[in-house]
């Protein structure tokens, strides 16, 4: 199998790392300085320093050498997906796509995969989900994921060209259950943070957590995803490790929220684009989302933290 990653951020060029364990990597990154910097320097130093590239990843800015590959992981934020994949669909056709972004696109409320069956119908879609972080991938630290695909057979060979001794992938056919817990899990992250950033503690954190995954599996139930994949990997356990620690960029967006603190304008926070996408499906489907809809407004600065959190107590009492 030859495999390119197109997307050279810190997941992009991570994955490349453990999967030059497997054998030859090509891996694109859209800025030519930038390739040729990493080439050089066998690192990349601006989205995940301190972690040496292999020798065997082929790093380039030609896309040529992406198309030549047969199976490609697509580590594209997912507000872009959409573009990159209408701009390129003439060269994916008939090729296994990996979606590796979360996130639901707003224009079109749909999810990676669905992207790819929207603009390159006869590829094999695929979604790779799950608890992980950049710098735990390329220190080849244990690590285990949901690889989603609707063709068993084809997600059964991915499954095992991809898994590595430290990557462990775990197949499931629920494509629209991984892309949501994906999405989602960033949204009550941002929720997760805001509540730590204003000193509201860690109780009401488990709240926010606690009634997110609720939230996550009302929008799932009326989509058709599979219950239990929201609370496997793809659901609870990256929504747990997303909600609770300071390497998740949409934690610490959050947080600088809550704080009332500045944050890079330069950082990807599919979480703020994927609130309003939500927001809006659950308006489309009658469905009642308040953490999505508050995070909606709190990172389009309608509403401050502490109205967020008067919204959200001032709510009618009910059962569980």
């Amino acid at each position: 199998m030859k495999i390119a990653i197109a997307g050279a951020g810190a997941f992009g060029t991570g994955l490349s790392i453990s999967l030059a364990s497997n054998g030859q990597v090509t891996l694109w990154a859209r800025d030519s300085d930038a390739a040729l910097a990493m080439a050089a320097s066998r690192e990349n130093t601006a989205r995940l320093p301190n972690h040496k590239i292999p020798g065997n990843v082929l790093i380039t800015s030609d896309l040529e050498h992406i198309f030549a590959a047969d199976t490609i992981l697509l580590a594209i934020p997912a507000q872009k997906l959409g573009d990159w994949l209408e701009e390129n669909a003439r060269y994916l056709a008939g090729k296994r796509l990996i979606a590796c972004c979360k996130g639901i696109d707003q224009a079109s409320l749909r999810g990676p995969v669905a992207q790819i069956e929207a603009y390159v119908p006869d590829a094999i879609g695929a979604m790779l989900t799950g608890p992980s972080f950049a710098t735990d991938i390329a220190k080849n630290l244990p690590t285990a994921l949901t690889l989603a695909c609707k063709n068993i057979d084809e997600g059964a060979y991915l499954q095992a060209c991809l898994s590595t001794p430290t990557l462990r992938l775990y197949l499931s056919h629920d494509v629209i259950g991984a892309e949501l817990g994906g999405a989602l899990k960033n949204v009550i992250a941002i929720a997760s943070g805001v509540c730590m950033g204003a000193n509201f503690g860690e109780s009401a954190r488990a709240a926010i957590i606690t009634r997110g995954l609720a939230e996550m599996q009302r929008i799932g139930r009326a989509l058709g995803a599979e219950p239990e994949t929201l609370t496997g990997l793809s659901g609870f356990g990256d929504l747990a490790l997303t909600c609770t620690s300071d390497a998740s960029r949409n934690y610490r967006f959050g947080l600088a929220i809550g704080a009332e603190k500045d944050f890079d304008p330069n950082t990807t926070i599919e979480g703020a684009a994927t609130a309003i996408s939500v927001t809006n499906l659950a308006k489309k489907h009658g469905l009642d989302l308040p953490i999505c809809r508050v995070v909606a407004d709190l990172s389009s600065g309608k509403i401050d933290p502490e109205t967020a959190l008067v919204t959200l107590l001032s709510r009618p009492l009910r059962k569980e």
